[in-house]
């Protein structure tokens, strides 16, 4: 062997123990895992005839709804938790005054959080 296949050799083992090595998270459920957080921290504003739904036009009561999204565009972008609406208002990153849920409401816990943005970054399945 020449050392160029020596060294292309060392570098393909080297990316395949660095890849079997790395953990992967597990799947997030939307019905068993964020279909409560959803019901549990935003449908008693985001279904029609609420304050929510009558502003935003948002309907959560369904993932056929939460994923059309409100009269403004969608509010989850599979694949991209960065940019998702629902992940920006829920950790915060948007004005104060639109963090979901809004202030008084219980707010969700970190881990809680993460789950949403995990399920976002998963590709938001209906699983």
């Amino acid at each position: 062997m020449t050392s160029r296949t020596l060294a292309l050799c060392g570098m393909a083992a080297a990316a395949l123990l660095l890849s079997a090595c790395q953990k992967k998270e597990p799947e997030v459920s939307y019905s068993a895992s964020v279909e409560p957080l959803i019901k549990k921290y935003c449908q008693s504003c985001h279904m029609p005839g609420q304050l929510g739904y009558d502003t935003s036009g948002l309907d959560v009561s369904s993932y056929e709804t939460l994923m059309k999204g409100t009269k403004y565009g969608a509010v989850v972008l599979p694949g991209d938790a960065l940019t998702s609406t629902l992940v920006v208002l829920v950790e915060g990153r948007a004005d104060p005054s639109i963090k979901m849920p809004h202030a008084g409401a219980p707010q969700m816990t970190q881990p809680e959080i993460e789950l949403v943005r995990r399920w976002v970054e998963q590709g938001a399945k209906n699983n």
